[in-house]
């Protein structure tokens, strides 16, 4: 037994101090809200604010055109309308991931794929994705999970090779880059999402970036986020050819992420060096497992996610979280509870109430083991939170408290 005495079992405890706390939304965020209210409208065609919020993110990203949408699962779902997703597709995807990849590819009547991941970087790879291709892959959806980038070179020639369309998930993505390209401008569509757990907030919201820079497909992805309705600056063509949802912004959404996107570059900046000094403090810690950032990547780290070596220690993952948290370090097991396809959705292939389609539409394994990997992290994962307005303290704190646990439960 270690000398180390444990906050879960009477000793002090390593963090005895609050986390850094701020505001995210001040007088920039209500200036713009007042302005868009004397509009005397709140539509988005007809109100400058949504306009001028894709406009600024198009400056920022160096993107031609972009959409917005009304959440980032919209976005998603827009971007796989735009790219001609149908019924009985396919499109590979995470199975670390929120509900809200998928919810679009099962709109369109397509069916979700999924490929394993890296077990390092939680990111993943051509090799695991072209595993899954078959003659009905229409699309990849790519996950930069925790602001950390896929290996987008590799995917891409896998797309290029297949012809394949590549949406990027960029929800927890901001701002990273891959090589110095930013994620969300490498593939066909960039889906970001603006809800309130992200790395800015409107709310909710959604942005779609347009990468191929054709005129043609900025026109199909905006009408496909407004029920087809083809609004332009000077017409509205409402002659409908096919279904498509209502995904509008307002322009309550567009004046915060005015606000907001001011901001974007520094919370990002703070949180990678924040991140950086966590990822550094963990790597000399045994037993743990830090996130490697995908090479040629830089992160801007929406979470904090390690792995524990679970034969190196004598407690379980959930016993490790539970002292972690008594050492006033707020965490948890895992991201999601179980890899997407292990959800009942997918076990009983009940997309709709009283109906298997579009799953009858063939043989699709969601069996338990498809992805042991993707499984394997989410059995020995810890969450933490970084956050832009923590402090230098917070993080040695948090390094520390790791440090103490790993030292009682390390054989």
């Amino acid at each position: 037994m270690k000398e180390t005495i444990l906050a879960l079992n009477g000793g002090p405890k390593v963090k005895t101090t609050s986390f850094g706390k701020g505001q995210r939304f001040g007088l920039e965020e209500a200036k713009e809200l007042l302005e868009a209210l004397e509009q005397n409208t709140l539509f988005y065609h007809f109100g400058d604010k949504v306009k001028q919020f894709l406009k600024d993110f198009n400056s920022l990203y160096g993107v031609r055109y972009s959409v917005a949408a009304s959440s980032g699962t919209a976005a998603l779902h827009v971007a796989l309308g735009a790219a001609g997703v149908t019924v009985g597709d396919e499109v590979i995807t995470s199975p670390i991931t929120d509900q809200g990849t998928v919810i679009g590819i099962l709109y369109q009547n397509a069916i979700p794929i999924f490929a394993d991941l890296d077990p390092h970087s939680y990111t993943m790879t051509a090799k695991s994705i072209e595993k899954k291709i078959t003659s009905k892959t229409k699309a990849i959806i790519v996950v930069h999970l925790a602001g950390n980038p896929c290996d987008m070179d590799s995917i891409m020639e896998l797309a290029k090779k297949y012809s394949l369309k590549v949406i990027e998930d960029c929800a927890q993505s901001y701002m990273t880059t891959y090589k110095g390209r930013l994620t969300g401008t490498i593939g066909d569509y960039g889906c970001f999402s603006t809800n309130d757990f992200k790395h800015i907030s409107t709310g909710d919201g959604g942005i779609v970036t347009i990468n191929s820079g054709e005129e043609s497909d900025y026109y199909t992805a905006h009408a496909f986020a407004d029920k087809n309705y083809q609004r332009q600056e000077t017409s509205v063509v409402k002659d409908l050819e096919y279904l498509a949802p209502n995904y509008r912004m307002t322009e309550l959404q567009g004046a915060v992420g005015i606000g907001q996107l001011k901001k974007l570059k520094w919370i990002c900046t703070r949180r990678n060096e924040l991140g950086e000094r966590f990822q550094q403090g963990l790597s000399t810690i045994k037993g743990i497992n830090p996130m490697e950032v995908t090479e040629g990547g830089w992160c801007s780290y929406w979470f904090y996610m390690l792995t524990l070596d679970l034969e190196q220690f004598s407690c379980s993952r959930e016993e490790f979280s539970k002292a972690l948290a008594a050492e006033g370090i707020p965490n948890m097991p895992g991201y999601i509870p179980k890899v997407l396809y292990a959800q009942p959705l997918f076990q009983k292939k009940h997309a709709y109430i009283n109906s298997h389609y579009p799953f009858d539409l063939g043989f699709y394994d969601y069996s338990l083991g498809i992805c042991p990997n993707a499984e394997n992290i989410l059995e020995t994962a810890i969450r933490l939170n970084i956050n832009e307005f923590y402090t230098d303290q917070d993080i040695e704190d948090m390094i520390a408290a790791i440090d103490k646990v790993t030292s009682y439960y390390y054989k």
